[in-house]
């Protein structure tokens, strides 16, 4: 877990190794970490549950009579062929009948309706956390893990709600007044049932022990098929490409059938729950009926009495086999639910502040500073990034390179706040990211992640993603400079032409400079482009550049490249090699300087260029 900085500190702090510094204070509107209590969601719901309580207890109250005026119409009027007291006792039993199917069915109405705005609201919740989770934490739980989360898991516990809203209440209700019942007929056949009980209450208590760490396996399971699912629907190109639909098969049927496995051997436990409890109450009822027939031949029972006394047995078998069905779900739903409330009390890593400071308001632009950042994840053994600095004023063009996992990603994803620094601070205009505000923080920069990753809608709805006002010609203005006008002008729609989910209908390289086109859009202090020209080819690329120093001349821009020519002409260019700085300075210092970054050039550069 990650170390809790002070709320909007932003002096330096030298943490532990893969130690994270967390913003956990909140503004009003946001929940702190750990405010997230089931007692709480509970409690939105009290006058709504106190009804279906009374409504419950009403009902079981009428069911419980039932038994009882049977048998004053057994014992009193069909033994004394009294036909008023028949009428009198079965017009009350026609009352309670219909007194129980009124309650029952808005007792139903009532959990039902709890149950779904609860699932309502936790998936609401968990979508809403997820959002505010540090990339760090998105990729410690899994993709995988957090859809899962949000679907399987809250209708797990909505499931579980629904029939504990229903059930929860009856059954106890039901099988201590039955018990009651049953002893206010008679004491003496009571001490089968005092028998009978302990012996239910341990077969249950046995299956649940064994089946909650199977629920457990299945979830974590079930979160494995769902990332593998997802990876290979992302792949697929690849998979093809390779042949490997039979290796991704296989390895899919092996995740599902131990998944399977589990939920067969879970549920064969659990399927030993009812006939176990039937098995038990039957017998019970067997030895009822024979020590009852005795004593009523001998006449220290009545008839009537005997039968009610089976009735309010059948009634606690009944509770029991409601209690039964309920702990056939209550492991997988106790399961699920505390994977929820570890999502949920998770910290905000990356949190608003609670007295942010606004950005100074100057019409020159923001400089962007960075003192002595580092970064690791938690439980890591190293860091990935250490003693990175650099100031970089408005006007600027700093970039970035270094061989792959260099930490050149990690680098920009701190200035983008998507992670905060482990150690030192980063700051705009002189203000730490931190102490900012988010909303204020996202409208003062342009970001272009590695994976241009493009929303489902239309190119306008794609492009104005960053800045909602954006008119047609400021969207024509940036197409043009991103190179993307022509491709978009030739399309019948134009700015109105269909987005398929993740621009899966544009190349790689239209992608890229839509994506390009929506962070200019926005009209920034800080761009950040993360290897946003890998998919262009040179001229394009050239063009693009010259476009981009023109059009971006008032803010520092940040430009993350494997390519030496993306980033040749840059005012500084950063070279990173296993998280550490080992060059900052123009192209032609670092030619001279630093002997990684001219390898790299040397590496990249065409056979005549590398000899001139």
């Amino acid at each position: 877990m990650a170390a809790h900085a002070e709320p909007c500190n932003p002096t330096p702090n030298r943490a532990r190794l893969g130690m994270i510094e967390a913003t956990n204070t909140a503004s009003d509107d946001v929940r702190l970490p750990g405010a997230f209590t089931w007692r709480d969601r509970f409690m939105e719901h009290r006058w709504t549950l106190l009804a279906l309580l009374l409504c419950q207890v009403g009902q079981m109250t009428a069911s419980l009579l039932l038994p009882s005026f049977s048998a004053d119409v057994i014992d009193t009027g069909i033994a004394a062929a009294d036909i008023s007291v028949i009428r009198y006792y079965g017009g009350l039993m026609g009352i309670a009948a219909g007194v129980q199917l009124v309650l029952s069915a808005v007792a139903v109405f009532l959990g039902a309706s709890v149950a779904y705005r609860i699932g309502q609201s936790l998936r609401a919740d968990v979508f809403g956390k997820v959002h505010s989770l540090a990339l760090s934490q998105v990729q410690g739980f899994t993709v995988g893990s957090l859809i899962t989360r949000c679907t399987n898991d809250v209708l797990q516990v909505q499931s579980m709600l629904i029939m504990a809203f229903t059930m929860i209440v009856v059954a106890p209700i039901m099988g201590v007044g039955s018990a009651i019942m049953a002893v206010r007929q008679d004491v003496q056949l009571s001490w089968l049932m005092v028998v009978a009980v302990p012996v239910l209450a341990g077969i249950i208590g046995f299956l649940t022990f064994k089946a909650i760490p199977l629920y457990q396996r299945m979830q974590r399971q079930l979160d494995g098929v769902n990332s593998i699912l997802r990876e290979q629907i992302e792949g697929i190109r690849v998979i093809r490409a390779f042949l490997q639909q039979s290796r991704e098969s296989t390895r899919f049927e092996t995740a599902n059938t131990d998944l399977t496995d589990t939920a067969i051997q879970s549920g064969r436990l659990m399927a030993m729950i009812m006939p176990s409890l039937t098995a038990v109450m039957q017998l019970t009822s067997v030895a009822l009926i024979w020590a009852g027939a005795s004593r009523v031949r001998e006449g220290d029972l009545e008839i009537g009495s005997l039968i009610a006394f089976l009735s309010y047995v059948a009634l606690i078998l009944i509770a029991v086999m409601m209690l039964g069905l309920m702990i056939v779900m209550l492991p997988r739903a106790l399961v699920s639910a505390h994977r929820i409330t570890t999502l949920l009390q998770s910290p905000i890593e990356v949190g608003p502040c609670a007295h942010p400071k606004p950005l100074p308001q100057s019409g020159d632009g923001l400089p962007l500073r960075l003192e002595d950042v580092g970064f690791g994840y938690s439980g890591a053994e190293a860091m990935v990034i250490e003693e990175i600095g650099f100031d970089l004023g408005p006007g600027e063009v700093l970039g970035i390179i270094g061989a792959t996992g260099s930490g050149k990603s990690t680098i920009l994803n701190l200035i983008a706040r998507l992670n905060d620094p482990s150690t030192g601070r980063i700051t705009l205009g002189d203000v730490d990211l931190r102490q900012i505000a988010p909303q204020e923080f996202s409208s003062h920069i342009g970001y272009v992640p590695q994976k241009a990753y493009l929303f489902s809608g239309t190119v306008a709805d794609t492009l104005r993603l960053g800045n909602q006002q954006a008119d047609e010609a400021t969207l024509w203005k940036a197409l043009e400079i991103a190179q993307a006008a022509d491709f978009v002008r030739a399309m019948p729609e134009g700015l109105g032409a269909p987005v398929a989910q993740g621009g899966a209908n544009f190349s790689g390289g239209q992608r890229q400079r839509l994506a390009i086109a929506r962070a200019l859009v926005c009209d920034a202090d800080l761009y950040l482009f993360d290897d946003s020209f890998s998919a262009l080819d040179q001229t394009t690329d050239r063009k693009l550049r010259a476009a981009l120093r023109g059009a971006v001349s008032h803010a520092a821009t940040v430009i993350v490249s494997q390519r030496v020519a993306s980033i040749k002409d840059a005012d500084r260019i950063l070279v990173i090699e296993k998280g550490r700085m080992v060059g900052l300075g123009p192209h032609d210092t670092l030619m001279r300087e630093c002997p990684v970054y001219a390898e790299t050039v040397h590496s990249q550069a065409m056979p005549e260029e590398d000899a001139a």
